[in-house]
């Protein structure tokens, strides 16, 4: 059973910064992308970033310059670093992973986290 535990949310100042931790456990010998994806209030999720294993990076354009991606491979780890934050960017972040091979086959689908809430406000 893939599980995806995020942590590192929290309240922070205009201007701050934060930095979210995603491990993925379950018998998993690889993962093929690790991202996060954000919902705020009354708003469809969206994607912030996202990093293949093969490097591959997407991210949102509201986000590009300020928020940082990265991922430990071996730990089946994906960060997102949170610089200059706005309260615009005030939402529930997921973690989420694709394609994952677990000790009896390769899983196509997206497994997701429960969510950690960011909060941007002074």
């Amino acid at each position: 059973q893939v599980q995806l535990v995020e942590s590192g949310g929290g309240l922070v100042q205009p201007g701050g910064s934060l930095k979210l931790s995603c491990f993925a456990s379950g018998g998993i010998f690889s993962i093929y992308a690790m991202g996060w994806y954000r919902q705020a209030p009354g708003k469809q999720r969206e994607l912030v970033a996202s990093l293949t294993s093969a490097n591959n990076t997407k991210s949102g354009d509201s986000v590009k310059g300020r928020f940082t991606i990265s991922r430990d491979n071996v730990k089946h780890t994906v960060y997102l670093q949170m610089d200059s934050l706005k309260p615009e960017d005030t939402a529930v972040y997921y973690c989420r992973a694709e394609g994952v091979y677990l000790n009896n086959g390769y899983y196509p689908q997206n497994y997701w986290g429960q969510g950690t809430q960011v909060t941007v406000s002074s």
